[in-house]
């Protein structure tokens, strides 16, 4: 499989696109609440690809949730784009969510009914993307998936279901992808063919990068490392 980048590597910028101030997340639990998130602060600039590393339990994915507006935080800002997400209503996270971020998962989440192409359409179709199926299936030849268009997923294999997955997340063209463990499902041949095609995408579109990964060596690939541990940046 060909990866072409058609222009050239986007470059990280002065602009903070996502800043964290004193964030804290607690959670209830049997025995007493759960402190997840202890007073994290954190910038990343437009353009730039930050890793996280950290052990199970330190907080990586929670973080990723709160910046992908899908869990609220219980104190501190999180600010993308120059607007602050803690203030907002659920329709305002659901439409910036929509407009600016693009998600990749270790689970490729897609529905099993729909074809490849359906997959990746009908986000953008839900959006008011006009252009939606020319843009989804362009998306999915640039992961080399131009021959799979009408599969389901069941006819897939995993490294082709998370292929849908990257091409799902770029299509809408956002300004932030957060990727949490995205070959963890996948044997290492797969994964490096998986990572190569993100890091391509990334770099072609200037897209924003925050890539949650135990592989040390994945992580290197980033402009920019941080080590999470007990709820705080180390």
């Amino acid at each position: 499989m060909d990866i072409i980048v058609t222009s050239p590597p986007a470059s990280v910028t002065t602009e903070t696109l996502v800043q964290v101030r004193g964030l804290f997340l607690t959670v209830p639990a049997s025995a007493g609440p759960v402190n997840i998130l202890r007073g994290m602060d954190l910038d990343i600039a437009a353009g730039e690809a930050v890793g996280v590393v950290g052990p199970s339990g330190s907080g990586k994915t929670s973080l990723l949730m709160v910046l992908a507006g899908l869990e609220r935080a219980t104190s501190g800002t999180v600010t993308m784009a120059g607007r602050e997400m803690t203030r907002m209503s659920e329709d305002a996270l659901a439409k910036l969510r929509r407009e600016q971020v693009g998600i990749v998962f270790q689970a490729f989440f897609l529905i099993p009914t729909m074809t490849a192409l359906e997959n990746v359409s009908v986000p953008l179709e839900l959006a008011g993307v006009t252009d939606a199926r020319q843009r989804a299936e362009a998306s999915l030849r640039s992961v080399g998936l131009g021959h799979r268009l009408t599969h389901l997923p069941g006819q897939l294999s995993g490294g082709e279901q998370q292929r849908v997955a990257l091409a799902r997340a770029f299509a809408p063209r956002p300004r932030l992808l957060l990727a949490d463990e995205p070959t963890g499902n996948l044997d290492r041949a797969t994964g490096e063919t998986v990572m190569d095609l993100l890091f391509a995408m990334r770099e072609q579109s200037g897209t924003t990068l925050m890539l949650i990964t135990h592989d040390p060596a994945l992580a290197a690939r980033c402009s920019r490392v941080i080590r999470i541990a007990d709820g705080r940046i180390a």
